[in-house]
Formats: structure tokens, sequence, C-alpha cells
């Protein structure tokens, strides 16, 4: 029986609203926007311009490491040391800085520690076939004493000569009036979604995370993608510590304890499949939305700040539960 022009239009509408409606990240930004709707109604302080300033900014930080484990958490793997990578490369900017040198080489030193960090967790997983999990459990507490070796653990607030300059990298607003980190979050989710979605380098990372054994045998470089995408995770990581350098003004070695747990909470709840083969950046940076949007609601509508974790964790389940229901759906 012959298809006529308008049904097969027909039939690809109802296809592309069938995929939006399943899509975890749409229903993620749904209730952003209802969250957002309703903190407007029951207080007057969210929708104020500079409440709404410091939530843009603060989603970044998470945001701009989240897309980075996208592309480990698509593999099938997973990255805890993020956090003290984070704190690591903030101190080894600003104890660069103290000592009197440039803010150049303050950062091409913090990216360099990143990279070889990166490389380090990917070597070990890739090649010598350690388990993510307890090497970057590792790296987690190697990466954070590092960081007090390095400053003594103290705390560091002066950069040198070009201290100004740090603090407008991280804090200032250059462009119509937004953030800078905002505008590099930006910057990178499009250069991540790019990169997943129309690189070679990107189809690797989604084979490897669908069926690694296949991937070898039809010549995917397994092991060399691997180490790449360790090393863009700490490089993300990097990236954020810098520009958390620069809008806080100081480092301590306690910067980033506990981001792992939400970088990976808003790479799931954005979306990403913990067993591999699923992510995008959009969906790192909504999930990163969201669970900004709960911990400033807390303080807003007078709620302990203690029960963050429940809300946070509680979003977590649903995401799986989520991807669950899909699954058995697709199933059947």
């Amino acid at each position: 029986m012959a298809v006529t022009l308008d049904q097969t239009i027909a039939q690809k509408q109802h296809t592309l609203l069938s995929r939006i409606f399943a899509s975890q990240t749409f229903w993620v930004v749904i209730a952003v926007i209802l969250a957002c709707l309703f903190l407007s109604f029951a207080t007057d302080a969210f929708a104020t311009q500079k409440n709404l300033y410091n939530i843009t900014r603060n989603i970044t930080f998470v945001a701009i490491i989240a897309l980075g484990m996208t592309f480990v958490i698509i593999t099938g793997g997973i990255d805890l040391s993020v956090g003290s990578v984070l704190c690591l490369c903030s101190m080894v900017l600003a104890v660069t800085m103290h000592a009197g040198y440039s803010i150049e080489v303050g950062i091409a030193v913090s990216i360099a520690t990143a990279l070889i960090i990166g490389a380090f967790n990917g070597i070990l997983i890739a090649y010598l076939g350690f388990p993510p999990f307890v090497v970057t459990l590792g790296m987690l507490s190697i990466a954070r004493s590092l960081a007090m070796v390095a400053s003594n653990n103290t705390v560091v607030f002066q950069f040198g000569p070009d201290h100004d300059k740090l603090l407008a990298l991280g804090g200032g607003a250059w462009v119509f009036g937004i953030a800078n980190p905002v505008l590099y979050m930006i910057l990178l989710a499009l250069i991540t979604g790019f990169t997943l979605r129309w690189t070679k380098f990107g189809r690797h990372i989604f084979a490897i995370g669908g069926n690694e054994h296949a991937a070898t045998l039809t010549g995917v470089p397994v092991r060399q993608i691997k180490v790449a995408v360790y090393m863009i995770s700490a490089l993300a990581a990097g990236i954020a510590g810098i520009i958390q350098t620069g809008w806080l003004g100081a480092v301590t070695t306690n910067l980033g304890t506990g981001m792992e747990l939400q970088v990976i909470a808003a790479t799931v709840i954005g979306g990403a499949n913990l067993a591999g083969g699923v992510g995008t950046a959009f969906g790192a940076i909504v999930g990163a939305a969201l669970i900004e949007v709960i911990r400033n609601s807390l303080g807003l509508l007078g709620i302990n700040a203690f029960w963050q974790g429940v809300f946070i964790g509680g979003a977590i389940l649903l995401a799986v539960l989520f991807d669950r229901i899909r699954n058995f759906r697709r199933n059947d």
C-alpha cells in the first residue's frame, strides 16, 4: 500500500514528539521551569536580579565539570576525583601566581596538572584494567593531599602581580552583564555537544559505552579513547577550578569537597546512564540547574540546608527510575 507524503510527514512528527516526551532531559527541563515558577510566587527573593545572577553563576561550576563527566559516563566509567582535582588545580594556580608568575603561566601549569592526573587515571583504567571506581577514589585522596602539600594547608588569597586579572577572569561580567563563568559554560557546552554529536571521536565514545567488545572488534581505539575521556574529565575540573579561584578570590584545601557527588548527580539527573552509552551536554547543564534551584530554594523557603542531600538523592532515584521504566517499555 502506497504511503502519501502527508502520512510520512505525520509519522515523522509523531516520532519526534514521542522521542521528546520519552526524553528524561525534557522532563527535567519541565521540573526546573515549574520549580522556578513556584518559587517566584512562593517567595519574593527568588525572581530578583541578584538571586538569578547568583543561581546562574553557581550552576556553572558543577555544570562545567559535569560536561567532562558526561564523556566518562557515556563510556561506562566514573570519575570520583573531580572535586579533589578542582582543588589541586586551583591551589597550583594560586601558589604559582603567589610566587610572582604571570596568570598565563599559572593557568598553563594548572591545566598541565589536570591533564597529567587525567592521563594517569586513564592509563591505569584502560591499559592496566583497574576499576574506574577504585582508581578515581584513590586519586580523590591523592589530589587532595597534594593540594595540602602545595600550600602547606594554608589559605592562599594573594595572587601576585596579576591578582586583579584573575579576579576579573572569574568574577567579572564582560558581555551584557552576564557573569563570565556563565559564558565559559555556554562555550564549553557547545564544544561538548558538537564533539559528541558530530565528530568521529564522539561516535567512538558512544560505541564504547554501548558495547565495548563490539567497538574493539570494529577497530575503535578503545584504550586511547578511554585515556582521552579521563583527561577531558580532569581538564573540565581544572578549568572549573581556575574560574572558581577567580570568583572566590581565595583557595582553601577544602575547596570542591563533595563536589564529585553533585557532578555525578547532575549528569545522571540530566539523562546520562551510568551503564554507559547515553548522555548529552544539554542534559548535564539541565541537571546542574535543577540541583542549584533545589539548593537555592531551601534557603528561601526556610528549610534546613541539611535536607539538601535528601532532595538531590531523591532526584537521582527518580531519574534512575525513569530510565528503568523507559527501558521496560522498549523491551515490551
